[in-house]
């Protein structure tokens, strides 16, 4: 503080007063500088708030002792958080403007249900619309009674299990109630009321929602113990387009199988001719390329990514030095102060069992942090430390069945210090529990996360989107074990899953958002408004980042489109629509026979006079051969065409711009749309163009096709490729 003020209130308002005079802010009016001044702290911080716009808070950044500013957000704890972080919130926005999903019907199928979670009461829920004609089927362990205005059907699909494995116990098999946990997880993150006080051990505390929480639900189990088979997915699917479900979410998916082979492809092309919207999961088998299941070009495939959420723990030292690291351990640490010492890359087991009553440090090198962890456990020690920059490894190593903290190599330097200067009396003590929001950069997309091209049907650029799938927090049966520390079950209302299980059913709850604001709008409509208005930026106002590569730019092949945001597909501008006939001539065009485009369509005669790749899909992928990408005299032209629907109020102008792509020349033709009326269809071009990637070794590129106009921007990913087919 200058030494003219005499405190720092009169500081920070002359601060204030200096920047706004230096913005646009024009205003003589000192009482208008002052209502922009919100807090002065004192105790928490050396600073302020205020309500700035862009500009003035530019300007405050250049005054002297300025040293950060963060966005005042809602800190409302809000869990799975998530609906926090996509922005969804009561004053304006998808939530008011669908009411919350308001009589949407959401099918869910996967492990079944827990009727008795408070994420499934129905307060406040009207009847069950007169459309539905599904029912809450009587099985062993579960009452038709225990379904409401919320949970509104309840139905198991297991006679393929059955005769696949005759000799299992049939009762077992023979109920809707959830035993394994993931079913209650998937469909409380879509459609489960609120709840409040809420908590995994002390991590993630507060008020739990599903994303479209005045949706119904109707469960379909079709995944059992011993897995799910195609025949009683397909028999789930059929009965759920019978009961009248809008929109379904599958969470699981088969690998490496064609279209014709694939039981979501087949049972959800029914499913889209009725215009029901299908979300799927794009697959936990990244970070590596190809790896992408349910790329049918009929669903909407959700990739997954991570929150602005961390759960910590603290490591006390001794001198009072208290280090912050990551953890999810649910207990307390009980013995106090104890011991600490550094055992290198704790590789020498015997050694680690000499030590085991105190702290032990380990240092990750090479990616050691699983053997690390193993070696830990065994010798049962009473708590770790590891030392480790593996932040890929880090979900699968949170939780341990010891008291355990990840913390960085900065912070292990200050740990090794403090142990290396006292060698004799060297002690420490860990404090679990602690959640922080805010976390940057977020949202990154998760090493697990699958990626495209999808094996299926290449040409359509896949994944399609990406949601929040680590760490989420939702409803879980009472009498499942939440976690197991070594042979001790624990027990929670509520769990934290992660996977891209988890990030459909956010696609789930926001297209059911989206039904609810336009019930007429198709499939499609829906998917499209969904992927152009996603954010390709992160917290940090940077590029998404893709955690399995390094921390680079993600590409369309890890996120789609980007990171679904909810508010903005209210109001796409532009659609892209799809028709029944344009995914057939997809199908003919990929040279199924007419046998294999019937066991997807069920039509006995299928239009094969128009092939085409060119699906009107609002995203675009390029191949270009290895042998063409590599050449010097020979250039390769790959041209797209797209048909475009305002969807926004009244006429409106369009203008096309193109993210540069190294190596090609993309261009559009027109550049320009002039829309006269809502609901009018334009056209265009997008012709790729080029000789070689720049970098020999690089398979992919890509770039962004943006149309803007005064109100709205609808955006498309563009990926080029030397991958082979």
């Amino acid at each position: 503080m200058p030494k003219p003020f005499s405190n720092q209130h009169n500081w920070y308002l002359a601060t204030l007063f200096s920047a706004l005079n230096n913005s646009e802010f024009t205003t003589n009016n000192l009482n208008s500088y002052s209502s922009k001044h919100i807090y002065t702290y004192t105790n928490v911080m050396n600073g302020f708030s205020a309500s700035l716009t862009p500009l003035e808070l530019e300007a405050l950044k250049n005054s002297p002792g300025y040293i950060s500013s963060i966005r005042d957000l809602p800190v409302k704890p809000d869990t799975t958080h998530s609906p926090q972080f996509l922005g969804l919130n009561p004053f304006s926005g998808a939530w008011p403007a669908s009411e919350y999903g308001k009589d949407v019907i959401v099918g869910m199928l996967d492990t079944g249900v827990w009727p008795e979670s408070r994420s499934f009461e129905d307060n406040g829920l009207t009847k069950i619309p007169s459309r539905w004609k599904g029912q809450c089927e009587n099985s062993i362990q579960f009452n038709s009674s225990l379904c409401n205005n919320k949970l509104i059907g309840a139905k198991f699909f297991n006679k393929g299990l059955l005769a696949k494995n005759p000799n299992i116990t049939i009762a077992k098999y023979n109920s809707t109630r959830d035993t394994e946990g993931h079913g209650t997880h998937t469909s409380s993150t879509a459609a489960g009321s609120k709840v409040n006080d809420v908590s995994y051990f002390g991590y993630a505390s507060g008020t739990a929602s599903g994303i479209a929480s005045s949706a119904r639900v109707a469960i379909y189990k079709t995944l059992w113990e011993i897995g799910g088979y195609p025949s009683d997915i397909i028999a789930a699917i059929d009965s759920a387009i019978e009961d009248g479900v809008d929109v379904l979410s599958l969470s699981f998916g088969l690998d490496q199988i064609p279209l014709y082979k694939d039981p979501v492809a087949i049972a959800t092309f029914a499913a889209m001719e009725r215009g029901i919207f299908v979300s799927t999961s794009a697959g936990n088998e990244g970070p590596y390329l190809k790896t992408l299941h349910n790329g049918t070009p009929w669903v909407i495939t959700a990739a997954a990514s991570t929150l602005d959420r961390e759960y910590h723990g603290t490591l006390s030292l001794g001198n009072s030095v208290q280090i912050t690291g990551l953890s999810l351990y649910p207990l307390d640490f009980s013995p106090g102060h104890v011991p600490i010492v550094f055992m290198g890359q704790c590789n020498n087991l015997r050694q680690l069992v000499k030590v085991r009553n105190k702290i032990v440090v380990c240092e990750d090198k090479n990616e050691t942090l699983p053997d690390q962890v193993a070696n830990v456990e065994t010798a049962q020690v009473v708590g770790a430390v590891f030392i480790s920059n593996s932040s890929d490894l880090y979900a699968f190593y949170l939780q341990n069945s010891f008291p355990s903290i990840i913390i960085s190599p900065i912070n292990g330097e200050i740990v090794k210090g403090y142990i290396k200067s006292n060698k004799l009396d060297a002690k420490a003590s860990m404090y679990f529990k602690i959640t922080t929001v805010g976390t940057r950069p977020a949202p990154s997309v998760d090493s697990y996360s699958s990626r495209g091209p999808s094996y299926s049907c290449p040409y359509v650029l896949k994944p399609d989107i990406t949601a929040p799938g680590t760490s989420i927090l939702a409803a879980w049966p009472k009498k499942i074990p939440a976690t197991t520390l070594g042979s001790r079950d624990l027990f929670s209302n509520f769990n934290l899953l992660s996977g891209t299980s988890m990030s459909c059913p956010h696609v789930t709850g926001v297209a059911a958002l989206l039904k609810g604001a336009y019930p007429h709008w198709s499939p499609a409509a829906i998917r499209s408004a969904i992927m152009t208005t996603s954010d390709i930026l992160d917290n940090t106002l940077e590029p998404i980042k893709d955690i399995g590569q390094g921390y680079e730019p993600a590409s369309p092949l890890a996120m789609g489109a980007g990171h679904i945001n909810p508010n903005k597909a209210l109001h796409p501008g532009l659609v892209y629509n799809v028709g029944v006939q344009d995914y057939v001539n997809l199908l003919c065009a990929l040279n199924f026979t007419q046998k294999k485009i019937t066991t997807i369509t069920r039509s006995s005669y299928n239009n094969c006079s128009n092939p085409s790749l060119d699906l009107n899909y609002p995203s675009f992928i390029a191949f270009f051969d290895a042998k063409y990408s590599h050449s010097q005299s020979k250039t390769k032209i790959q041209e797209f065409e797209r048909t475009v629907t305002n969807v926004g109020e009244g006429p409106t102008t369009y203008v096309a711009s193109v993210t540069h792509i190294e190596g090609f020349h993309v261009s559009v033709i027109p550049n320009k749309l002039v829309f006269w009326e809502k609901n009018q269809k334009l056209r265009y071009k997008l012709r790729i163009e080029g000789r070689r990637m720049k970098n020999k070794d690089k398979k992919v590129a890509f770039g962004y096709l943006t149309w803007k106009d005064v109100k709205h921007v609808v955006r498309s990913p563009i990926v080029v490729t030397t991958l082979n087919l």
